[in-house]
């Protein structure tokens, strides 16, 4: 088996190489020892022989046309022939000598919590950081809106400051949940619409009349158990990711979708909500990077918006995708509606804020 050059034989992320037709010639320490296997025995074994999901990451291979070429494989499944399946974030990298590079970074790096969406520490200390300094500021905006409440005249003026006022009311908690963590609150029936309608408004006032709005709902649509100020902040980040790409036109589409499989589980009865924008669409170097977090298109973007609108998807057993080309990109939110109270859609699953 050849040795691993030094300064992989010392990581302790697992790494390992490979031949052009993508067998292994090699591995570091920490990558036999993540599979549970010698290192010998590795030796030989086609990527296709590791693969647990098949030929998955085979059929990868061929992309990779040239040295310093990389691939991200999200949630790939690695296994010794026979052996248990271990899952990690995995990246495959065409070396100078025409050869492959693998390497990976397993789920168990994250104990309890999905890699694409973990925050590192250092970041979520960060933020209490930010969300310590932003308390007086929106006491002081709470406050002016309060005041200003009662001098306005007019329905459309009294709205935008309601609106003001329910914006502040919503941070603010976002705020508390990032000072001091606790277990996410029971859900509460919930109407779609009414969160969309939210959304539309905070468009509305930070686009003007730039961009078109429209609004395509299925009013048969029932309510479902949710945290209606969770789905505000998730779509409204869709929203404004819209905005922020160019678009003229932004549309809020649902519809009911029925038999639905979200991951493993099959739903009888599904909510689907469509952003859908005719901006300039994800870039193509992005497309397989967009939900993880720190990964922006624009160079004064935070890269949390699509992470922290997944994790919503998740924390409500739903799932987040999307499709796009220039002029034309959909975010599509697949929320499933519980067929009975039996299935204790009352509490939302585990999750961090």
């Amino acid at each position: 088996m050849p040795e691993a050059p030094p300064p992989l034989d010392q990581l302790a992320t697992p790494v390992a190489w490979l031949d052009a037709d993508g067998r292994v010639l090699g591995c570091n320490p920490a990558f036999a020892s993540w599979l549970g296997i010698s290192a010998r025995r590795l030796q030989g074994l086609a990527l296709a022989e590791l693969d647990a999901e098949g030929e998955r990451l085979a059929e990868l291979l061929p992309r990779l046309r040239g040295p310093g070429e990389a691939l991200h494989v999200r949630r790939g499944r690695l296994a010794f022939p026979g052996g248990a399946e271990h899952f990690a974030e995995l990246w495959l990298a065409r070396t100078d000598d025409g050869g492959v590079c693998l390497e990976a970074h397993p789920a168990d790096e994250f104990p309890g919590e999905d890699p694409a969406t973990a925050l590192p520490a250092a970041l979520s200390a960060a933020l209490k950081g930010l969300a310590h300094e932003i308390r007086n500021p929106l006491a002081g905006m709470k406050g002016a809106a309060q005041l200003l409440a009662r001098r306005v005249e007019g329905d459309d003026s009294r709205e935008l400051v309601a609106l003001i006022g329910s914006e502040v009311d919503r941070l603010a908690a976002l705020v508390d949940r990032l000072m001091n963590p606790a277990p996410p609150r029971a859900f509460e029936p919930t109407n779609i619409h009414v969160v969309l309608e939210r959304v539309r408004q905070l468009a509305e006032a930070e686009a003007g009349w730039s961009v078109k709005l429209v609004r395509d709902f299925d009013p048969s649509l029932p309510e479902f158990p949710g945290d209606a100020d969770r789905l505000v902040q998730a779509l409204w980040n869709l929203v404004r990711n819209a905005l922020e790409s160019g678009a003229t036109t932004v549309a809020l589409r649902t519809r009911a979708e029925h038999h639905v499989l979200i991951g493993d589980t099959p739903h009888r009865l599904v909510l689907r909500v469509e952003i859908a924008d005719d901006g300039r669409g994800v870039p193509e170097d992005l497309a397989e990077r967009i939900f993880l977090p720190l990964v922006s298109g624009r160079a004064e973007g935070s890269g949390l918006g699509l992470s922290l609108a997944q994790q919503v998807a998740r924390e409500h057993r739903g799932s987040l995708g999307y499709r796009s080309r220039p002029g034309h990109t959909v975010f599509t939110l697949l929320l499933p509606v519980p067929e009975g109270e039996g299935d204790g859609p009352d509490q939302p699953p585990a999750s961090g804020t």
